[in-house]
């Protein structure tokens, strides 16, 4: 054979072709596998348009959980505490009485072993020096242990005064541990410069998730742990949406424009306190390989007092729960609403069934309001979020857009005059599935009338968004919110 007169550049092309074909039918089989609809066509599409980036990022982030270690101490983790709950009532009486609160109660605890059980609520902060303040002033008081655990930190002018009490705690004797998320918090201002500060202070400090090849440790880029909750003695606890940072996320272009972020954060104490201190103790087990005696941070929770208390239930979720906690809760919350539904999120990207509930909520006579900023913060997102719109309003949503330049990132939903949520978690696949997120729910108590007071307040300052208004908005722009829809399946 005369191997000069062979077309190579020709064999090699057929042989792409075929690969290519080979690659994109493999994966019309493969790719569907326990995925939602939209997640399976979001990464169909990249791989069917472009292999070469498609492939690859499908192979490194394709599974939307962790596995491994992490699958593993999450699972034994959760069978802990169903054991150590074992001898305490799942639900109160008042829960029993309300078949449909019940049932949402009781599988919660089922997909994540933490009870309903008594809980303070204290107060609530929507300003970040208040709160810094607070949990300051908190640790000041406090004699055993203070247990920080945030996804973006910075010891900055707003954080400094927390911070300078951490440090004081150290130096009296209190064992004082911080987990911080990597990715998020190293990309802003002084990221080596406050990690220097925490050690010179005593801190034991950890990463969460850290992406540090060079130092055999590396994680998925696109997992996060999202949580912010600070544990003090184990008798006080703050959770909710704050990162601890100033509000303008210490960025030139926010000072200049003036944008700032809107958060919400509870304080609580009693039994409830416990759960949130489990939930950090797994954390940071799992960075950390240290296991912590349970009996001296899980029993010293102070008794709550008798204004205050609620029924609260903790409800961890993310990348080790592959049932999806917050997700279920979401939408058996929604499906309960009779006559309000209330909902606060900054990044609003329903899966089908979250979309449906509330559109369908709305369709029954239900009266729901959506709380979104007029601007968001991420190009992406944002047009996604505004690419649901339209279904929304025609299903009867009254939006309200909080006023830009402040971006609106409180995370809450209340129903009728009985239950609320409030913590981490966005409404987003990220957060449904990519991040670890905890949220806290709480009803029989004045958490709830809270929540609505806050509502009413962000109503006086936003605009309501009409059908008409949105329908003739530019062309250029439906065209990318549906572009960008098309990418929210893997956000």
């Amino acid at each position: 054979m005369d191997w000069s007169a062979v077309d190579w550049r020709q064999i090699f092309t057929t042989a792409v072709l075929v690969l290519e074909y080979v690659v994109k039918i493999v994966a019309l089989g493969l790719v569907p596998e326990n995925r939602r609809p939209a997640s399976a066509q979001a990464w169909l599409l990249l791989i069917l348009f472009l292999p070469l980036v498609g492939v690859p990022l499908f192979l490194l982030i394709g599974s939307p959980y962790v596995r491994g270690r992490r699958r593993a101490i999450q699972a034994r983790a959760t069978e802990l505490f169903r054991d150590a709950t074992a001898h305490m009532p799942v639900l109160p009486e008042t829960a029993r009485a309300e078949p449909h609160l019940a049932s949402v109660l009781s599988m919660s605890y089922d997909l994540t072993g933490f009870p309903c059980t008594a809980g303070d609520n204290r107060q609530l902060y929507d300003d970040t020096v208040a709160l810094c303040t607070a949990m300051a002033e908190r640790v000041d008081r406090a004699e055993h242990h203070v247990h920080v655990q945030f996804y973006i930190m910075r010891w900055d002018e707003a954080t400094d005064v927390f911070f300078t009490a951490l440090a004081r705690a150290v130096e009296r004797g209190v064992e004082v541990r911080l987990l911080l998320d990597h990715l998020g918090s190293r990309k802003y201002p002084g990221w080596r410069r406050f990690r220097k500060r925490m050690s010179e202070a005593g801190i034991d400090w950890h990463l969460m998730m850290p992406i540090l090849p060079l130092k055999g440790r590396m994680r998925r880029p696109d997992l996060r742990n999202h949580r912010k909750l600070v544990v003090i003695d184990g008798a006080t606890a703050f959770i909710g949406s704050h990162n601890l940072i100033h509000p303008s996320y210490n960025l030139r272009r926010n000072r200049r424009v003036g944008r700032e972020w809107k958060d919400l954060t509870v304080e609580v104490g009693g039994d409830i306190v416990t759960s949130i201190q489990s939930v950090f103790l797994v954390d940071w087990f799992t960075e950390t390989g240290e296991e912590l005696d349970q009996d001296d941070y899980l029993e010293r929770s102070a008794p709550p007092r008798d204004e205050g208390l609620n029924a609260m239930q903790l409800v961890p979720s993310g990348p080790g729960f592959p049932t999806e906690p917050n997700l279920r809760l979401f939408i058996c919350l929604v499906h309960q609403a009779q006559e309000k539904l209330t909902i606060t999120s900054p990044y609003f990207v329903p899966d089908e069934s979250l979309l449906s509930a509330i559109t369908t909520a709305a369709l029954r006579g239900v009266e729901v309001e959506l709380f979104v900023g007029e601007q968001a913060d991420q190009f992406f997102v944002g047009h996604a979020q505004a690419s649901y719109y339209r279904e929304l309003l025609e299903a009867g949503v009254t939006i309200h857009l909080y006023p830009k330049p402040a971006v609106l990132h409180a995370k809450y939903l209340v129903v009728d005059d009985a239950v609320c949520a409030i913590g981490s978690s966005n409404m987003d696949f990220r957060s449904f599935i990519l991040d670890y997120e905890v949220m806290l729910v709480a009803f029989d108590g004045d958490l709830v009338g809270q929540l609505q007071h806050n509502d009413q307040l962000y109503r006086d300052v936003s605009s309501e968004l009409s059908l008409e208004q949105w329908k003739q908005r530019p062309w250029y722009l439906k065209y990318l919110d549906n572009a960008c829809r098309l990418t929210s399946a893997l956000m």
